[in-house]
């Protein structure tokens, strides 16, 4: 007799891509340390020569801060290309599986979207890793743009194919859906999807001097960004029919906080559109419209937070899935709503009640307001170390025949 060695994650799902999102979110995190931290005037956001420029004249507080922010950012990107090669090469494998044409043909299909989506952060998460790395980059980012565009088109296709084919197959015809198994908010899914690639759309309307480049950029995100809410909003109606039946399914019960990431990046492409409208067609707003937007946004994020948080204590899902010794893949929807939460927090505490003079930056009322958005963003970096533990690490099976 001999004793193989088997992990949870050698039962593929593709939800394991979320896994590659949280990563990648991570890595975003840390880069709201330099966003808002070191000066970038005359750029809407910090490049390698802004950080340079700050390691050299800033006190040693500014310099652990850009050495903690890109070591970050160095380590969680890599985590993030790691796990999204790991999920792509599993993911051929199970396509040629019976397992495979079994999701396909259940609500579980949907699932498939968390691909597009790993891999529009992955775009998102290898630009900031340009931008923080590589000298000299801004003198070449308006021939940049038109490619990410491109990558990101390439990207929405993918996702509008996988969401063609789930639709068309469940709204074609009556009775294979299944109602009684949509108790969660897992069918959100593609929304999310469509929403990442938005955002990365929405890029550079904020950053080029391009006109049409920008013009490019709002029409194209805000297309995506309104499939993105109406998706989430259907999604979510019928959802919340089932889940008032049957309860919340327990594996699926981290879904209810899916809408957190999703409201992060719609706010991030607002935020982004609105610069570019400023900068480059005078269409003007104020702080204190950014402030209170950027409130009501984190009032949805705290309001399904604390729903997810309450189901899921009274499920008992986090001493199973979490802290004990039971797997689910769907644990892994657990790390981006702690991330997009931390890094709205942040946009509200700079662009919101900063730029408002509601408080004063670094003072006492801003390092307690950024110690809940770091405090988030180490629940993350807790749960993903903690799950890719579980889900990676190799367990003693059953003895089976050595032949």
């Amino acid at each position: 007799m001999a004793a193989t060695q088997t992990r949870p994650a050698d039962i593929f799902s593709p939800i394991y891509f979320l896994g590659s999102l949280g990563a990648g979110g991570i890595s975003v995190s840390f880069f709201m340390f330099l966003m808002f931290w070191v000066p970038h005037p005359g750029r809407p956001v910090p490049i390698f020569e802004d950080i340079a420029a700050a390691w050299d004249s800033g006190e040693t507080p500014m310099q652990i801060a850009i050495a903690i922010a890109m070591a970050g950012i160095a380590a969680f990107t890599f985590l993030n290309i790691k796990s999204l090669l790991w999920s792509l090469s599993a993911y051929r494998t199970f396509k040629r599986t019976d397992a495979y044409a079994r999701l396909r043909a259940s609500n579980a299909e949907s699932t498939l979207l968390a691909m597009p989506l790993a891999l529009a952060m992955s775009v998102n998460a290898l630009f900031i890793v340009g931008l923080v790395f590589v000298p000299r980059l801004w003198t070449v980012i308006e021939f940049l743009f038109p490619a990410a565009l491109g990558a990101f088109g390439l990207i929405a296709v993918m996702a509008f194919r996988l969401i063609g084919a789930f639709l068309g197959r469940v709204l074609s015809k009556g009775g294979i859906f299944d109602v009684t198994a949509h108790n969660s908010f897992a069918q959100l899914t593609p929304a999310l999807a469509i929403a990442m690639i938005a955002v990365g759309f929405a890029a550079p309307a904020a950053m080029s001097a391009n006109p049409a480049t920008v013009a490019a950029s709002l029409i194209l995100s805000t297309l995506l960004a309104i499939l993105s809410v109406l998706y989430t909003l259907f999604a979510a109606t019928t959802a919340v029919s089932s889940m008032l039946h049957y309860g919340t399914a327990r594996e699926a019960g981290p879904t209810l906080m899916i809408i957190v990431p999703i409201v992060t990046v719609l706010s991030i492409l607002m935020m982004r559109q609105s610069h570019g409208l400023h900068t480059t067609f005078e269409a003007h707003g104020n702080a204190g419209q950014t402030m209170v937007f950027l409130a009501r946004m984190l009032s949805v994020q705290i309001a399904f937070l604390a729903l997810g948080i309450v189901v899921l204590r009274a499920q008992g899902y986090f001493k199973d899935f979490v802290i004990g010794s039971k797997t689910s893949a769907g644990s892994y929807a657990l790390v981006c709503p702690f991330v997009a939460f931390a890094v709205l927090l942040q946009f509200f505490v700079n662009k919101g009640l900063v730029a408002a003079e509601v408080i004063a930056k670094f003072d006492t009322a801003y390092w307690i307001l950024t110690a809940v958005a770091i405090a988030s963003q180490m629940i993350a970096i807790a749960i993903i170390l903690r799950l890719n533990r579980q889900h990676f690490s190799r367990n003693t099976a059953v003895p089976i025949p050595a032949a």
